[in-house]
């Protein structure tokens, strides 16, 4: 399948098997391409099998919060001087 298609059945993948949302399932995809996740599928067609795209679903859906590990204090709204 083509670079594209891959990334299709990724995303399709996460939808069907972590019952995500597309826009959401396209989202993960999407930082995880921006991250160079699928530089060597572009480069190594024989990357691109249904046995990696599910390989690759699972570990998306796994590291999908880990970018983000801890949550920034809040804010109290007022103006420090």
């Amino acid at each position: 399948m083509t670079y594209e298609e891959y990334l299709d059945e990724v995303t399709t993948l996460m939808t069907e098997l972590f019952d995500m949302s597309d826009e959401d399932a396209i989202k993960h995809v999407m930082r995880a391409q921006a991250a160079d996740f699928f530089t060597l599928h572009d480069d190594l067609p024989e990357m691109r099998t249904q046995e990696r795209a599910e390989q690759d679903a699972r570990t998306i859906f796994e590291q999908r919060n880990k970018s983000r590990p801890h949550t920034p204090p809040k804010r109290s709204g007022k103006l420090k001087k």
